[in-house]
């Protein structure tokens, strides 16, 4: 049995974030492909430890992975990552709206320094001999509120919020500690991410809980900005193919493959609303937007294509369903 792009089966990785959205659904595939897995996250309550508790214990009942309870900045990095094939760095603080203001902190720790400690640990000559990738989480929102749509990996990224910035900086650090320390590195600039376990602060997530609860989708302005929106298990694969990327760095997009306006993906989870829940019935209200929210997203998605083989292959509506079947499901499991 063969693992992902340069993961034999056995190897033993390492994945930050490892309860989170994104993170757990890698975890499982990691393990589905052989691969021994050491899980960290602090479980923090940027959202409910409970719902992180509940991506977990899937996990935890599988043979070959480990779990660390801990927060980046207070563990031995060294420790964690010796004799690691591959690092899967997920773990961050989440958030475009939540980064301005006090919070700007957390940012800083979480993304930033965080991102620094597993980089260096990554120098180390109990790490370095072993390790393939450090393939780290990025997002679209370094590239900010942009007009030359699709972007593509060449474009000069403008951040346009706090988080885009920290996301940004941790990019940087990644491609330094390649050229000045040989550390091999890929990352992922994710955009919109959907699907079963999305975060409690996410758009699709926020908007079918207020429906099964009764209370109207709050829209940020008219419905028209859109988004590429990528199903859960694309950006899984886009994690595994990164492992392969040629080059001792690399950077890409990992994009859905279409542009969807907001307003018709509202209009297709009604549909598919009044399909798993007969008789829901759902009102909008719009308000202003919010700073730091961009108008329109859209990624090219030549680069990673050509070079590692990356192609989007959920189409959006058969993803929106996934997403809405879950979440119907978990709220009859918890009534």
């Amino acid at each position: 049995m063969t693992g992902a792009a340069g993961l034999p089966a056995g190897a033993r990785v390492v994945v930050t974030g490892c309860a989170g959205f994104i993170g757990s659904h890698l975890a499982e595939a990691l393990l589905d492909r052989g691969c021994e897995v050491v899980g960290v996250d602090s479980l923090n309550d940027y959202y409910d430890p409970a719902l992180k508790r509940e991506n977990l214990a899937p996990l935890l009942a599988r043979p070959g992975f480990a779990f660390r309870h801990a927060d980046l900045n207070d563990l031995d990095a060294v420790d964690l990552l010796a004799g690691s094939r591959a690092v899967f760095h997920l773990a961050a603080q989440a958030g475009v709206r939540a980064s301005w203001g006090r919070s700007f902190g957390d940012y800083l720790a979480r993304n930033l320094a965080a991102t620094q400690r597993l980089l260096e640990a990554c120098r180390h000559p109990r790490v370095a001999p072993d390790l393939a990738r450090f393939v780290y989480s990025s997002s679209s929102s370094v590239y900010g509120d942009r007009l030359d749509l699709p972007v593509t990996e060449r474009a000069l990224p403008q951040p346009f919020s706090p988080y885009g910035v920290t996301k940004l900086a941790a990019e940087h650090l990644c491609v330094l500690y390649s050229a000045n320390h040989g550390v091999p590195t890929t990352s992922l600039r994710y955009f919109t991410v959907y699907g079963p376990r999305q975060r409690p602060d996410m758009a699709f997530r926020k908007f079918l809980e207020a429906a099964f609860d009764g209370r109207p989708w709050i829209v940020f302005g008219d419905g028209s900005q859109t988004r590429d929106f990528t199903y859960v298990a694309d950006a899984v694969e886009a994690n595994l193919l990164a492992v392969g990327a040629p080059g001792p760095w690399a950077v890409y997009n990992v994009g859905g493959g279409s542009r969807v306006r907001l307003d018709e993906a509202l209009a297709t989870m009604r549909d598919l609303l009044r399909e798993a829940a007969p008789g829901l019935e759902v009102r909008i209200e719009h308000v202003p937007v919010e700073k730091g929210d961009v108008r329109d997203t859209w990624a090219d998605p030549g680069r990673i294509r050509d070079e590692i083989g990356y192609v989007a292959r959920v189409p959006f509506g058969e993803g929106l369903r996934r997403e809405v079947l879950w979440v119907a499901a978990r709220r009859r499991g918890h009534a």
